[in-house]
């Protein structure tokens, strides 16, 4: 009896290391890191829904005092294909996002993201404007309006959070 209860011991004391390896290793992993895309949902389907290779590129989310930032830049300055492909993305974002369309960020996630219900009911109070960077592009969010403002960051906090962004959970 004592050598089944040390079976059953050790082999819980594995599987509870074996979680512990895989979640050391993901919070050990950089800001930045290629695979943090396949810790947010499927990396296949965040490359699909957007459009461009998550491994090329490196995801911010800023909160400011009046809505945020959604920032995708190419890790390499010279990858124009993946700029492009990112600039083609959030200009399309800010168009979709403007007609109150959240499809694609649900699509990566698969889930309905904090803020969205609010940011669609709301999104006559909601600007989204898209500005070219060197290296990528950004979508500028604005609003006057506390309860968008509050659904605008619910939604950034989410982002950064399932992109392990490591950017700031509240205003800068």
């Amino acid at each position: 009896m004592n050598s089944r209860i040390c079976f059953v011991f050790a082999l819980a004391l594995f599987a509870v290391s074996a979680v512990r390896a895989q979640e050391t290793s993901h919070e050990d992993m950089p800001k930045n890191c290629p695979m943090h895309a396949a810790h947010s949902g499927d990396k296949a389907r965040a490359d699909s829904a957007m459009g461009f290779d998550q491994a090329r590129t490196t995801h911010h989310f800023l909160l400011t005092k009046d809505g945020g930032v959604i920032e995708v830049t190419a890790n390499d300055p010279n990858d124009s294909a993946s700029r492009d492909q990112v600039r083609t993305h959030l200009s399309h974002i800010a168009k979709l996002f403007s007609d109150g369309n959240f499809d694609i960020p649900m699509l990566v996630h698969d889930q309905v993201p904090p803020g969205v219900p609010d940011m669609k009911s709301l999104k006559d109070h909601i600007h989204y404007t898209f500005e070219p960077s060197p290296a990528g592009g950004r979508v500028v969010i604005h609003t006057e309006d506390p309860a968008a403002l509050g659904a605008i960051h619910q939604f950034l906090r989410f982002q950064i959070e399932e992109h392990h962004t490591g950017d700031a959970l509240n205003i800068q």
